[in-house]
């Protein structure tokens, strides 16, 4: 493999790696790409790649990303079974063997192609072939792990080849100690949303106005996508609650959803979107969110000091998720339709107070600034360069060993 080094007038080269097997692994990614140009963008060149949608990786792991919904969406129990069965020490070193063996070529040929200075992953399957290639190929590249939900995640995320590990609350920095990890190199930054939440400054009134809402309404932002099930459900309740309110009803991607939001027939002044761009803007312009318990969605909530309505969560691995929000009080988990009316009616009361301690609450868990801090900690380790006593990989020989049985080539031609 070439070198990496550049010229000191070069541009520094920062390659993100992310995935599209739920839609928080390339928010993220994005955040960050956003982050760096605007910090750094004079001395670096940040490019982002899905290495599963790679010609040359496996099928099974291309279409991973698809089955991913319909899992989710249709055999959630045998998904949380099988989340918490390969969480577990034996399944998940397996499991990083198998993507050594799986994506060795096509992370090996990336790293040839664009020759980064650094490497950031959102994703925890390119760590495992990442340390195959830095001990193959005798190179020290600084690599950097952000980790993209709140509280529960999987043990693949916390392997030593990484410099960095950004992770999103205390919870999870214990969770990183517990697995053995380094504490001098895990950092809470909580999870990277878009500069565009921290950066904006104009009032819910003149966003609303701007968008076309009514400036006075109370205003409730509801967010669904192929795996929101209940969401037209909890919408049903806002349309029928019988106090003045405007709601804002996002499909994403979900045709069929978009097509029964403007089918139902409304008492309420509603704006029905499709897939957004803007959604920092639509959230700075609300007073509630409805949503499932995503870590990319619950998280740009937080950072817009959005109170959550958590109307659905996928077991296991969007649990921590839900207890956070609700254990800090920054909003609730509704499951049936008068619990969400239960809620709504103890929120309005008395002028809102209840509404606006939840909005203090998510503001103080909220992160506006973790993709910029993530930006810093990458320049920081592109000055530094790799930090070899971090760095636990195994031996050349026990991986070359792996490769061989598969009939994998790793020797240069």
């Amino acid at each position: 493999m070439p070198s990496n080094a550049h010229s000191e007038t070069d541009k520094k080269r920062i390659l993100v790696l992310t995935a599209d097997a739920g839609f928080g692994h390339r928010s993220a990614a994005k955040a960050i790409v956003a982050a760096l140009e605007d910090k750094y963008g004079h001395d670096c060149e940040v490019v982002m790649v899905n290495p599963l949608n790679d010609e040359r990786a496996p099928a099974l792991l291309r279409d991973s990303q698809t089955d991913y919904d319909f899992i989710i969406q249709n055999i959630p129990r045998i998904y949380r079974i099988g989340y918490e069965v390969s969480d577990a020490a034996i399944p998940a070193t397996l499991a990083e063997s198998a993507s050594i063996v799986l994506l060795y070529d096509v992370l090996r040929d990336l790293l040839d192609e664009y020759q980064p200075d650094a490497i950031i992953t959102t994703y925890p399957a390119y760590q495992a072939p990442l340390s195959a290639i830095f001990a193959i190929e005798e190179i020290s590249i600084p690599l950097i792990t952000v980790i993209t939900d709140l509280v529960t995640v999987h043990r693949l995320w916390f392997n030593h080849v990484a410099d960095v590990i950004t992770v999103a609350t205390p919870d999870l920095k214990d969770l990183a100690e517990e697995y053995g990890m380094e504490m001098d190199r895990v950092h809470i930054t909580g999870i990277p949303v878009h500069p565009r939440i921290a950066n904006e400054s104009r009032t819910k009134e003149a966003i609303r106005e701007e968008l076309g809402w009514d400036p006075t309404l109370p205003t409730f932002l509801a967010v669904g996508s192929t795996r929101v099930e209940q969401l037209t459900t909890a919408l049903n309740v806002l349309n029928h609650f019988g106090q003045p309110l405007q709601i804002a009803a996002v499909a994403g991607k979900d045709e069929e959803l978009h097509i029964q939001l403007k089918e139902m027939d409304w008492h309420v002044p509603v704006h029905i979107y499709g897939f957004v761009e803007n959604m920092p803007a639509l959230m700075h312009a609300s007073d509630a969110i409805l949503c499932k318990a995503g870590g990319l969605i619950t998280t740009e909530a937080l950072a817009s000091g959005l109170p959550i309505i958590l109307i659905e969560y996928i077991a296991g691995q969007e649990t921590g998720n839900m207890e956070y929000v609700v254990n800090n009080q920054a909003g609730a988990l509704v499951q049936e339709p008068v619990e969400l009316l239960e809620l709504l009616a103890h929120w309005m009361q008395d002028g809102g107070a209840k509404l606006k301690i939840c909005a203090e609450n998510a503001r103080k868990l909220g992160k506006p600034h973790a993709a910029c801090h993530i930006a810093d900690l990458t320049w920081e380790a592109i000055q530094h360069g790799v930090t070899t006593k971090h760095r636990m990989i195994p031996s050349r020989g026990a991986l070359t060993k792996i490769l061989d049985t598969f009939s994998m080539p790793w020797e240069r031609k």
